[in-house]
């Protein structure tokens, strides 16, 4: 469909060619007005009839393409071709099945299109259609008495079409359609909506990324907040418990609760208190244990670490006499065991009170 030349496509899919251009529709509108001006003047060119229709526009064509069927008619007729119209009591007196026909022209206000027989098949050529439109033998009728209840007028086209290329090709083989044509306009719209949900989501799927962005951020920003906060609450507890093992060791029998000033800022009960600092004495034991354990690798194959023995650091400042067997830094280590030992029972002593 090209502008409103529906008058131009429904003859030339009618005859299967570019038969007619709107020039020639034009030039045969003119005629047709010209006739009608002599008609009307033989009642006199000074009637008031007569200038009426002067002043009048053509009603065989306008500015937009539109074309009467005076027009399509008198094009026909080159053909040798007939239009009949198909509910005139005329035509309908010869009960001629639609089957039998070859081909229909349809209108309806200003849109012409055509319904013709192309082989063994029937097709709706209407221009504004994406493509021809399969009608089977059974649904012709139908589609005909439809297309009446809608308000279009039908018109039988009656002589000899030129022969075509699809009639022939048509004659040997069926067609078969899996998915009837649409109207240009709804596709068109179709498209058009396609292409605004896409944009759409394209709009939703980058909001999404930034926001996905933003979230992994601000996760990251808590895990370092949280990690941050278990340091603090590290150093705090490791002070607290330095604090409680000086009052332990002084043998202080003042209320621990009231002595140790509290640097995460809560009050710890003496039951929280001992079980915090037996946590941290076994901790040490266990460092203890694992830096014995690491002398026993280090030393040569053949020589026995004495139990209590600590590394001996690079350059033997802590070492003291060879001949004494053991050093100020193991010494040192055995008084802090039995300082643990004895603040261990103390606390123990405490919780069963």
């Amino acid at each position: 469909q090209e502008g409103s030349l529906c008058a131009q496509h429904c003859l030339n899919n009618l005859l299967q060619g570019e038969y007619f251009s709107p020039v020639e529709l034009s030039s045969i509108a003119h005629q047709l007005d010209e006739e009608e001006r002599m008609r009307m003047a033989e009642g006199g060119v000074t009637s008031e009839d007569y200038r009426t229709f002067l002043q009048q526009p053509s009603g065989n064509m306008d500015d937009s393409g539109f074309f009467s069927i005076q027009v399509i008619s008198n094009a026909l007729k080159v053909w040798g071709l007939e239009l009949i119209l198909f509910n005139s009591p005329e035509y309908q007196r010869l009960r001629i099945d639609p089957i039998n026909e070859r081909s229909f022209i349809c209108n309806y206000k200003e849109h012409w299109f055509t319904v013709r027989k192309l082989g063994k098949q029937w097709f709706n050529l209407n221009s504004l259609l994406t493509g021809p439109e399969l009608i089977s033998d059974t649904y012709l009728a139908l589609f005909l008495a439809q297309l009446q209840q809608e308000g279009y007028s039908i018109f039988v086209v009656k002589g000899d079409l030129p022969d075509c290329e699809a009639d022939q090709l048509l004659q040997m083989i069926r067609v078969q359609q899996m998915h009837r044509p649409k109207l240009i306009g709804e596709e068109l719209a179709q498209l058009k909506e396609q292409r605004v949900h896409k944009t759409d989501l394209e709009r939703v799927l980058e909001a999404n990324d930034g926001s996905g962005m933003l979230d992994e951020d601000e996760e990251d920003l808590q895990r370092a907040l949280t990690l941050s906060r278990q340091e603090i609450d590290m150093e705090d507890e490791e002070a607290d418990l330095r604090r409680a093992i000086q009052l332990s060791m002084q043998g202080s029998s003042r209320n621990i609760s009231q002595d140790i000033p509290q640097t995460s800022g809560t009050t710890l009960t003496s039951e929280e208190l001992r079980k915090r600092r037996e946590a941290y004495f076994e901790k040490q034991q266990q460092q203890q244990q694992q830096r014995q354990r690491q002398q026993r690798q280090v030393d040569p194959p053949g020589q026995i670490s004495h139990p209590c023995e600590g590394p001996t650091t690079s350059s033997g400042a802590l070492r003291s006499d060879p001949g004494d067997g053991m050093s100020e830094e193991d010494m040192l280590q055995a008084a802090v065991t039995m300082s643990l030992e004895t603040v261990r029972n103390n606390l123990k002593t405490e919780g069963k009170k």
